[in-house]
């Protein structure tokens, strides 16, 4: 089966689709055809309706090192890429009908954010890197990015200096995820910060020759994401906030306290550079302030001068 998909890796990549989402798949099949393997299935052919669904059960029932089964959303991501493969072998006339074209996927229920920072808890957070001289002017530059922007881990580990354009206050991200682009507003303060950091810290981290990447660590190069996701948990733990999470916690604060605000649900939606607004809907979940308050004065038991006791209350 190997031949088969390598080839299809390779229409994959040719497709135009990202080479993440091309590893993934990878990573996926490979599981598959070593299950397959195991049970003496080396060709396409070999594979039928009732195999596939033997498959599907054995990574609802597998367990993983610590005991806990995979997730629902794990079991849904081996099993797309094999649906994908097999699709495109009918397709390519190398089996005669797809086995998968009738396999369910286990339903995957998106879940709510697990934190989300207040605005103080962000000053907190930010206000650690004061302690670390001219490194703490480039970390303060990268977490106010985060804050601003909302923007992925990955995304901020690709950002070029050409991406960034502090007067005119917007920030460019190239191949987000699903290779699309996008510009996004930066607020004033976070590029305060970049032209800082740009301008007086950057220079002496960059090792010849210079390629452009906006954030370097100390050895001149740009930031791998792992290393990313660190330096941001270091701060939060720093400033006391009770809270776990790395650099996603800032896109799931800044998307739920602009909502908080007022902001419409389809601005935040291109900002964070969702395809279907359903993916965005789940802050307004987490956003309850604001419903709160319009229960608190229009709800026929609550309804009340905002500040003033209600009568009902004044008389327990």
């Amino acid at each position: 089966m190997a031949p088969y998909l390598a080839q299809f890796l390779e229409t994959s990549l040719a497709k135009g689709l990202a080479q993440r989402t091309v590893e993934i798949r990878a990573m996926a099949l490979r599981r598959f055809v070593f299950w397959c393997g195991e049970r003496d299935l080396d060709r396409p052919q070999d594979v039928t309706r009732p195999i596939l669904e033997r498959y599907r059960r054995h990574l609802f029932h597998r367990r993983k090192a610590n005991g806990e089964s995979l997730s629902f959303s794990t079991q849904q991501q081996r099993l797309i890429p094999v649906k994908a493969f097999f699709k495109w072998l009918a397709r390519e006339n190398f089996i005669l009908s797809n086995p998968a074209s009738e396999m369910e996927l286990p339903r995957v229920h998106r879940r709510l954010p697990k934190h989300v920072l207040t605005a103080d808890e962000v000053e907190r957070i930010l206000a650690q890197t004061a302690l670390h001289g001219d490194l703490g002017v480039r970390d303060r530059a990268m977490l106010e990015t985060l804050y601003s922007t909302g923007i992925r881990r990955s995304e901020l580990a690709n950002l070029r200096l050409y991406d960034v354009d502090v007067r005119n206050g917007t920030l460019m991200v190239r191949e987000g995820k699903g290779k699309k682009d996008r510009m996004v507003p930066l607020g004033e303060r976070a590029g305060q910060w970049i032209a800082k950091y740009t301008e007086e810290i950057r220079p002496s981290l960059v090792v010849e020759p210079d390629e452009g990447w906006l954030f370097l660590h100390e050895f001149g190069e740009p930031f791998r994401k792992n290393r990313l996701t660190d330096l941001v948990k270091k701060y939060i733990a720093a400033s006391g906030v009770e809270k776990s999470g790395g650099c996603h916690i800032f896109r799931h604060t800044m998307a739920t306290l602009m909502l908080d605000n007022g902001a419409d649900i389809r601005h935040i939606q291109a900002i964070l550079g969702h395809s279907q607004l359903s993916t965005t809907e789940i802050y307004t979940q987490v956003s309850i302030r604001k419903l709160k308050e319009v229960q608190a004065l229009t709800h026929p038991a609550d309804r009340r001068v905002p500040g003033s006791r209600s009568s009902s209350t004044s008389n327990l």
